[in-house]
């Protein structure tokens, strides 16, 4: 023990003469582990998020029996049950509108609600007196009552004038979600003796079957593991995964540059501890120890940077979780202990790995061998082969995903592959290149330049690789961020037709605002909407109810269509679909739907497909009169306007004076568009951080490799300055060797970086979302993003350069004195 201490104590000596050396293995490992964590941070608070959903009050992790064709059924059904021993609990659901908001209005009854369900309200006696006796309570998520602008006590109308009874906080419940008392929601809902679903408890003996009680009138519906909100969200969670993953293992080359010239440096101090007795296996143990210390202080500063950085980029993923998938994610930072021992687990593990070369080539190298400095570097030529066979390899698993996969995994699995094919083509691409501009060179100091930029490749490959992955995911991620921009504002330009749109807070008054409507001279249009809620094979559907008008004859963004088909949606027997429902229910052009409604089931013919952008649900459109023949209940509340562009600030204001309207109530086009840009750009604003810290990771590691390189290549520049050439023309040689790789290397990143926009909009896209958007190139970006790793590498080669230009003749003289 006494002999491993001395060691350990030896081999730290080192990092307090190469202070730069230890930076940068902090850095590195810091970096690593920062990035990773904070992802997995964010992914962590999401699923949890997802998980009380699921849970609270019978979601889908929760047994339940519904009607295979209606969205409500009978009262009646769960009397029965009750009664036939089975432990069912009635539950009734739909949306209602707060103060221009749509919540979605849960109803319960406490009393039968099964025990095994999590998160229902364990009331007292005298709670549960208060919430199932007149006038109730209204249970209401803290994050929801302040999105409402209401305080707890209060009892606000909805949008056909009922009033909810009280609010009052419930810490664990979702948000986006009132819970009231079963008879208070048929009130709310106009729904009396009529239920959604029945929560199913454990029976305590085996009750009568199911179709012996019901018939065919319920369905059950079993439990499952992945929420419908997971699945959906799953390709934004593996996307920063993915980022998460990249940005480690680029702080891991910067980790595996670190250790490689500490090993290189330290070769003369493990041949006198070889040489005084100890073992390798001694010293190699004490290597690994001293590794796992420094990677655990490392870890620990990691994870306290990466709870910044996941506080940080929450608001934003939160916003785009809500406005994707309208998932609702709590806005603040909490997490567990095991991912504070993740993040410490994963240092180490990432430490280990990224120092798994130096450590065997340690143990296995003889006492007189580590006197060669260059020993690691060697067999470069065999390594470009084998490297490029597995290239090959990855390259044809990328094809054989891309004809044969067919799920969202399969889509990330053919970019993976992709991008880990071209970093291990990169070596002899690069050697190839540099080959041939050898092979042209006729002047001696060329003819080295080349030469000698060959011979460096190999310390410079791993830096390389990951300059190339980090601007490849730039410049798809931005490729695919601009091209859905330009496509949504188009789409904006289609949706958004009428120039004024009016959220009225109820029926009456909706009809009292068409009435005074009809007076103004101004109004050259009122479009009424309509939207309901129905489930189509299990999926929740919306429906939305269009107006008859040339205006959306024009703008509708429809992708395919049938002849005449704006005529033969207004009788009320067919319908536009959205491109993402069209795939997911595989239904195209001239198919028939049957959608659920309460007069009985409703055809409807498919005469167009139309984009439907950033819309987590499917969407089916119907004329809105045939709409409200079909579903009476469906509030009227939503109307567009048609006005001159110079009357809108005036129609607006007299609209707010006289039915006080408030901002979020009435709002002109522009307003509309701004707001939907707005948090467009904030959905992708976590996406461009990341991008931006993976390719700053990708220089740090371009800078430590340099730095390793620096002193192992004075003996091939004090030749060149013994010869005449100075020390700031040499520092000028090195730099543009610097930035000619790097130069090379984004010129391979490009094309690379469009295949990966191509298989983000024309895979991954598809299969998360539904939708194919069109594919742009735009090259002022790209010449941009090129520009910027040029930059980036010409800072980390400044430092080496600038060392190289001021360093004194005496060091460059005491290479000629020194045996290699």
């Amino acid at each position: 023990m006494r002999r491993a201490l001395w060691i350990l104590a030896v081999l730290l000596s080192h990092w307090r003469r190469h202070k730069m050396q230890f930076a940068t293995l902090l850095v590195g490992l810091i970096a690593a582990t920062a990035l990773w964590s904070g992802v997995q941070a964010i992914n962590q608070q999401a699923r949890s998020a997802y998980d009380r959903a699921a849970a609270t009050f019978g979601g889908t992790r929760t047994a339940m029996l519904v009607a295979p064709n209606a969205t409500t059924f009978s009262q009646d059904l769960f009397v029965k049950l009750r009664r036939a021993g089975w432990p069912v609990s009635p539950a009734l659901e739909g949306r209602v509108q707060i103060n221009g908001r749509s919540v979605r209005l849960l109803g319960i009854e406490p009393v039968t609600l099964p025990v095994e369900i999590g998160n229902a309200p364990r009331l007292g006696a005298s709670d549960l007196g208060s919430f199932v006796a007149p006038p109730g309570q209204t249970l209401v998520a803290r994050e929801t009552l302040r999105d409402l602008q209401e305080t707890e006590g209060a009892a606000p109308p909805i949008s056909n004038g009922a009033k909810l009874p009280p609010l009052r906080v419930l810490p664990q419940l979702v948000p986006d979600v009132l819970v009231v008392d079963i008879g208070v929601a048929q009130r709310l809902l106009n729904k009396p003796d009529q239920l959604s679903r029945l929560l199913i408890g454990k029976p305590k003996s085996k009750p009568a079957p199911l179709a012996s009680i019901v018939g065919d009138q319920l369905q059950l519906i079993e439990p499952t593991a992945e929420t419908e909100l997971e699945r959906l969200t799953d390709s934004f969670h593996l996307n920063l995964t993915a980022f998460g993953l990249l940005s480690f293992f680029v702080g891991l080359f910067i980790v595996n540059s670190a250790v490689g010239l500490a090993f290189e440096q330290r070769l003369p101090m493990l041949r006198t501890l070889r040489a005084c007795g100890a073992s390798a296996r001694l010293v190699n143990t004490v290597l690994v120890v001293e590794l796992v210390a420094l990677a655990l202080v490392a870890g620990l500063i990691g994870l306290v940077c990466g709870y910044f950085i996941a506080a940080a980029l929450l608001p934003d993923v939160a916003a785009s979780l809500r406005g994707l998938y309208g998932a609702q994610i709590p806005g603040q930072l909490s997490l567990r202990p095991e991912w504070w021992l993740a993040g410490i687990g994963i240092s180490i593990a990432g430490a280990l790995v990224a120092a798994t070369t130096s450590l065997i080539k340690a143990i296995r190298m003889p006492v007189l061998a580590t006197a060669q400095p260059r020993a690691w570097q060697q067999r470069q030529r065999r390594w470009l082969i084998l490297q490029s066979c597995a290239a090959g390899v990855v390259f044809a698993l990328a094809l054989l995903l891309l004809r044969y996969g067919e799920s969202l995994i399969a889509g990330f699995g053919v970019l993976a592959a992709l991008m880990l094919g071209a970093a291990l083509i990169l070596p002899a691409l690069l050697e190839l290149l540099l080959l041939a501009g050898q092979w042209t060179a006729r002047r001696p100091l060329a003819l080295w330049f080349w030469a000698d930029s060959r011979q460096q490749l190999s310390g410079l490959s791993l830096a390389l690789m990951a300059l190339l992955l980090a601007l490849a995911v730039n410049v798809g991620v931005s490729t695919m961020v601009e091209t859905f921009s330009r496509t949504f504002t188009g789409w904006l330009n289609g949706r958004l037709a009428a120039d004024v749109y009016i959220s009225a807070s109820d029926n009456a008054q909706g009809t009292a605002i068409r009435n005074w409507l009809k007076e103004r001279s101004d109004v050259q249009a009122v479009l009424s909407g309509g939207r309901a809620e129905v489930q189509l094979q299990g999926q929740p559907v919306e429906l939305f109810g269009l107006p008859d008008h040339a205006l959306y004859h024009e703008r509708w963004p429809l992708l395919e269509a049938a002849p005449r088909a704006w005529t033969r949606l207004v009788p009320g027997n067919a319908a536009f679909i959205s491109e993402q429902l069209s795939r997911r229910l595989n239904v195209r052009v001239g198919d028939v739907v049957e959608v659920p409604a309460p007069s009985g089931s409703w055809e409807l013919d498919i005469v167009g497909i139309y984009a439907d952008y950033g819309n987590p649900r499917g969407q089916l459109t119907v004329n809105v009169a045939a709409l409200i023949r079909q579903f009476p209940q469906t509030p009227q509340t939503r109307i567009g306007l048609i006005v001159p562009r110079e009357k809108i600030p005036g129609l607006i204001a007299a609209l707010q004076k006289q039915f006080a309207l408030g901002d979020r109530s009435v709002a002109d086009q522009a307003t509309v568009k701004a707001e939907s840009i707005r948090i467009f750009n904030r959905t992708f604003a976590v996406t461009s951080a990341l991008n931006a810290f993976t390719l700053g990771v990708a220089g740090i590691a371009l800078f430590t490799s340099l730095l390793t390189l620096a002193n192992s290549r004075l003996p091939q520049l004090a030749p060149l300055w013994a010869i005449g050439i100075t020390r700031p023309r040499l520092a000028a040689i090195e730099l543009t060797k610097t930035l000619s790789v790097a130069l090379f290397t984004s010129l391979l990143a490009v094309p690379l970086g469009l295949l990966v926009a191509w298989c983000l909009i024309a895979i991954v896209n598809v299969k998360a979302f539904g939708w194919r958007l069109p594919f742009h190139v735009f090259p002022l970006q790209l010449i941009e993003l090129v520009a910027v790793a040029l930059v980036a590498s010409l800072l980390a080669a400044l430092l080496p350069v600038i060392r190289l230009a001021r360093m004194q003749p005496a060091s460059l003289v005491k290479v000629f004195a020194n045996e290699r």
